[in-house]
């Protein structure tokens, strides 16, 4: 299940519910408790994992673009929210009490960090501040900052990993593993583990105050095809980065790991 294919999308959507902060989550929605209708710029949307996850914590009218550069997201995205529904069409749907409305906007926002409609009252963005550079985050909340907008950043991954039971070779994985994710994804050399504290000061320096809160994923044995393609994928980084121990690595953990940590930052951030 390589990038970011509708299939990883879904195997990961559980586990990205559970981990998602709480006390940010409703940070965010105690901004906007008093609103009638609210449009939201979803980045790095995906199959529209961002809409199921906080559409409750919003106001009843919502208006969401949901911005990808992969058409076949967009279009899963689409079908998956009009079957989540509980009524309407591939535009306007119905969530209990909530009116959804469904944008979408194929784009590579690698050179537009900024792709969100004049009229967007909250920019959301989830399991993405990871991938760009540390210039275009910049650029990013430059760009935020210039229209006051409010932002809730979700699951940018922080660099700390565990395995349990501790191998040896667990260290130099993780390190070639972190190291990996360094590389250009697109966006420049990627900020990668350095992502979400770096976002945090850019933020806090732009004059936002912040919500910030851990959002690791946890997997056990409950999640067993989530931890092996997490395991095959760190350990495939890894032996891209030279450490060819990575397959001995793998062999094992395939077979006797009970829990792996991921661990994530989400942010909400107001002006």
């Amino acid at each position: 299940m390589a990038g970011f294919s509708p299939e990883w999308l879904a195997l990961r959507e559980p586990a990205d519910t559970r981990a998602r902060n709480p006390q940010v989550l409703a940070s965010c929605a105690r901004a906007f408790a008093g609103h009638d209708s609210l449009v939201i710029c979803d980045m790095g949307a995906g199959t529209g994992a961002s809409v199921r996850a906080l559409a409750d914590l919003l106001p009843q009218r919502q208006d969401w673009i949901l911005v990808d550069h992969d058409h076949r997201n967009l279009a899963g995205a689409v079908t998956a929210l009009t079957a989540w529904a509980d009524g309407g069409d591939r535009q306007i749907i119905h969530r209990g009490e909530r009116r959804i409305g469904l944008r979408t906007l194929h784009q590579d926002f690698a050179a537009d960090p900024a792709p969100w409609p004049a009229d967007t009252g909250l920019v959301t963005a989830s399991a993405l501040l990871d991938l760009p550079s540390h210039a275009w985050i910049d650029a990013f909340v430059a760009k935020l900052a210039a229209r006051r907008l409010p932002a809730l950043i979700t699951l940018t991954v922080d660099g700390v990993m565990a395995a349990e039971p501790v191998q040896e070779l667990d260290r130099p994985v993780f390190e070639s593993f972190r190291r990996h994710q360094r590389g250009d994804k697109g966006f420049g050399p990627s900020a990668g583990a350095e992502a979400a504290p770096y976002l945090e000061r850019a933020l806090k320096n732009a004059g936002y105050t912040l919500e910030c809160g851990d959002s690791p994923w946890i997997i056990d044995g409950a999640s067993p095809a989530l931890m092996q393609e997490l395991l095959k994928g760190i350990a495939g980084a890894a032996r891209e980065t030279g450490f060819m121990a990575a397959d001995e690595w793998l062999k094992d953990r395939l077979e006797t790991t009970t829990r792996l940590t991921i661990g994530h930052r989400d942010v909400f951030a107001s002006l």
